[in-house]
């Protein structure tokens, strides 16, 4: 061997290393123009793989959340937003622009609501006389009348609200974000629970409850909506108590070997914590669905004595149970998109009303009799309202398309400001003109309520941190907010 080639000069160094000069030539550039990494400046590690509880980035007002969704669209003109003038202007047609999703069934005539409003409660909110139980507890409610989505359809609204972006799929909902940066209460139970609904899952079925790109641990947990409503929560008889565990054991064993072996990979983590929670399910899944255990007095409370709300009933009374027992989300959707009144609004509006109400209202005076409404956070909304213009004609048959420009959610506890209204539509309900509120001021809002800002709750996903809110323009809505 040579001198040289035993003790190699700084240039053959150079030329023979992996980069060569090019390297060392594009660190010194990066450097003179500030590109390199400031390690202060490094996209944070995600949060560990676990439920386990973790701390907030502040001192929150609410630990816990349950979603009415109600998609298809409630009428907000017929029912939290009443507009004089839309009824005295009844069958002239309207002079602003609008934009259908039907043209065919298109018309500017206005159509003034069928339904009386009246003032309500301490705060004297009008609500439509298709919500009596609602307007019972109006003085818990902050009445938002000026949502804003900017788009009139179903799916691109429904995943501006869930995930943070119009239209787009494949991104964590709200509920997976919570549970992601909060983690559980209950070590028995899974964090985010979906109550889904006898007539099949809503409108984007399980897109509504997804993780995205988040591992599965986050993503909603469906329960059936009928008994059982967890299958397979039981093992064969043969297969029970010591049998059943040291199978579990070496099962444990088995997957902790091969996740040793590949670190690292989300999906296996993700399904050994699932067995180990689908384990303690056996005992605490069935006690807190089992509503027999409750008192006659509230089971009629949600109406779990009458048919027509017998099943949105028993959903609600669960969410009350499921949250006293620290699961952290809950939505509770209804099959396809029973809101979306393009026609038949007459008798279709009336009949979606008797089947939500009394158990909508009863969730909230539940949770406020037994203390739990201070910290519960109960949304109520569909991802779009409906035009003060007739579909169609003024007739038995008259419906009403969709309206993305402005429309009417409310919510209650967990820090909300009670007995308010907030912003405000046109004259006619058509669009949003004071206090507008997007989805992604309400996801603010939300996570804000939670102790988490928004800025600052980050998943590292495709080479960057990613967002709930993804850059987009969002603010807290601190109005809202009881500084109390």
């Amino acid at each position: 061997m040579s001198t040289d080639q035993r003790f190699p000069t700084r240039r053959s160094f150079l030329a023979n290393s992996a980069f060569g000069v090019g390297a060392v030539a594009l660190a010194h550039l990066l450097r003179d123009e500030g590109l390199l990494a400031d390690p202060g400046n490094l996209i944070p590690e995600n949060n560990p793989l676990t439920l386990n509880p973790r701390p907030p980035h502040f001192a929150p007002r609410a630990n816990a959340m349950i979603s009415l969704f109600m998609h298809g669209g409630p009428s907000h003109v017929d029912l939290f937003d009443p507009k004089e003038e839309l009824s005295q202007r009844h069958g002239m047609d309207y002079e602003g622009e609008v934009g259908f999703s039907f043209v065919n069934r298109a018309s500017k005539k206005l159509f003034g609501s069928p339904w009386k409003f009246t003032r309500h409660g301490e705060s004297g909110t009008e609500v439509s006389s298709l919500l009596p139980h609602i307007a019972e507890c109006v003085d818990d409610l902050c009445v938002i009348r000026s949502m804003h989505t900017g788009h009139n359809g179903h799916e691109v609204s429904i995943r501006f609200f869930h995930g943070g972006i119009p239209a787009q799929t494949g991104r964590p909902t709200l509920g997976s974000w919570l549970v992601y940066g909060l983690g559980s209460e209950s070590r028995e139970l899974p964090a985010y629970m979906v109550l889904s609904d006898p007539g099949g899952h809503p409108v984007d079925g399980p897109l509504n409850w997804s993780s995205g790109f988040m591992p599965a641990l986050y993503q909603g947990t469906v329960l059936r909506p009928e008994e059982p409503r967890i299958l397979n929560l039981d093992p064969p008889p043969k297969l029970k108590g010591g049998i059943q565990e040291r199978n579990l054991a070496f099962l444990e064993r088995l997957n902790r070997g091969h996740l040793a072996r590949h670190p690292g990979e989300a999906d296996l983590e993700s399904r050994i914590q699932s067995f180990e929670l689908a384990a303690k399910m056996q005992t605490a899944a069935k006690e807190a669905l089992d509503v027999s255990q409750e008192p006659r007095s509230i089971q009629e409370l949600y109406g779990l004595d009458d048919e027509a709300t017998r099943d949105y009933g028993t959903r609600c009374l669960i969410a009350r149970r499921l949250v006293e027992r620290g699961v952290r989300f809950v939505q509770i959707f209804l099959g396809g998109q029973p809101w979306d009144n393009h026609g038949g609004i007459q008798s279709g509006l009336p009949a979606i009303c008797r089947r939500t109400d009394k158990p909508s209202a009863a969730l909230v005076k539940d949770l406020k009799q037994r203390g739990l409404l201070d910290t519960t956070l109960v949304h109520w909304g569909g991802e779009i309202g409906r035009l003060p213009v007739v579909e169609g004609a003024l007739d038995s048959n008259a419906g009403r398309d969709h309206n993305g420009q402005g429309f009417t959610i409310w919510m209650a506890g967990g820090g909300v400001k009670p007995g308010m209204t907030f912003g405000a539509t046109d004259e006619v309900g058509h669009r949003a003109v004071e206090n507008i509120v997007t989805p992604n001021d309400f996801q603010a809002t939300v996570l804000h309520l939670f102790g988490l800002d928004h800025a600052r709750l980050t998943y590292q996903s495709n080479g960057r941190a990613q967002h709930l809110i993804d850059g987009r323009e969002a603010r807290v809505v601190r109005e809202i907010l009881n500084m109390a």
